[in-house]
């Protein structure tokens, strides 16, 4: 048993991979979040007064903060989310993500350091790799050729995180994974945004042609590969996680539109978002071959839950598009 200090654990994939281990493993956690727009304590409401976890309010960018948090809970091992993660808000502003995603993945690195922290597990993306042509996958090898304010953030904490390993000698592994869907994902992503719209019968903005590839995982699959990457992971290491399941944006959409009975006249072709990366496509063979891990959900199987579960659970979107979600913590702690 040991105890994981989870940041972004309130976030759609850091909720997951909290779930997956409260209900699989005696590990003790600590989730860590600031709570920012897309961090909702709602995702882990089933597991808020589980014997194992306690939950943090805090900003990793904030160093004072993150060294009480470390002293105070003495973490062995860090799994680190925490990350200011959409292409459209970063085409925006990139300020929150230079300060997030570098910043704090310095401050945690540092802290890290401190406590002796024995293993520190990124989670970073594959859009760190830049894009791809009609042929051919990212692989640990392929150069970071990142395209926009938010990969190129990404891109600096793995690099940071690498200069931790050669420069300290501090356990690092660092993950990287194609596009995630499933339960309690922000709506503003593509499957979870185009489901809610038809279930509202609402446009479902579709950028360019809709010719974009983007390799799906199901967001399980996922938690699965950082968990084995967490165990069995060699230091300094990277590894690819992908669920060989590209898709065309305009495919996924349809489908969708199909499972859901809604016609295809819901579909809104809009400007194409500055610098879209054309295709995304990951090989996954290492960790495959030295962590044990394979994808359970086919694209197919995987999607059909997935809306199945926002239909199932349309009133925990509906709080996350009004805001209603950001009171829960007040609800939760604010008289403690």
């Amino acid at each position: 048993m040991s105890k994981i200090l989870i940041t972004g654990g309130a976030g759609f994939i850091g909720s997951n991979f909290v779930r997956m281990l409260l209900l699989g493993s005696d590990h003790q956690l600590v989730n860590l979040d600031a709570l920012t727009y897309a961090g909702n304590l709602e995702n882990l409401a089933d597991v808020e007064r589980h014997p194992r976890y306690v939950f943090v309010r805090g900003d990793i960018a904030d160093a004072a903060a993150m060294a009480k948090v470390f002293a105070e809970h003495r973490p062995e091992v860090v799994v680190h989310f925490a990350a200011e993660s959409h292409v459209d808000r970063s085409v925006l502003d990139a300020s929150a993500f230079v300060r997030t995603n570098l910043q704090g993945t310095q401050v945690l690195l540092d802290q890290s350091r401190a406590q002796q922290v024995r293993r520190f597990v990124h989670v970073s993306t594959d859009e760190v790799y830049g894009s791809l042509g009609a042929w051919g996958y990212f692989t640990e090898q392929t150069p970071i050729q990142p395209n926009s304010p938010y990969s190129a953030s990404k891109a600096g904490s793995d690099l940071l995180v690498r200069a931790a390993v050669h420069t300290h000698h501090l356990d690092c592994v660092t993950t990287r994974c194609s596009n995630n869907y499933g339960p309690f994902q922000f709506p503003e992503k593509l499957i979870p945004l185009m489901i809610a719209n038809a279930l509202e019968g609402k446009k479902l903005p579709v950028y360019g042609d809709g010719k974009n590839v983007r390799d799906w995982i199901h967001v399980a699959d996922h938690c699965e590969g950082i968990k084995k990457a967490m165990e069995h992971g060699a230091a300094g290491e990277v590894y690819n996680f992908g669920g060989d399941a590209e898709r065309e944006n305009l495919t996924v959409v349809k489908e969708i539109l199909r499972l859901l009975g809604k016609g295809e006249d819901l579909i809104h072709y809009v400007k194409d978002r500055p610098g879209h990366d054309r295709r995304y496509a990951m090989d996954s063979s290492k960790a495959r071959a030295l962590l044990g891990w394979t994808p359970r959900h086919t694209f197919e199987s995987g999607l059909r839950q997935t809306v199945e579960w926002y239909v199932a659970n349309r009133a925990w979107w509906q709080r996350v598009r009004s805001g209603e979600y950001q009171a829960y913590y007040e609800r939760l702690y604010g008289g403690r």
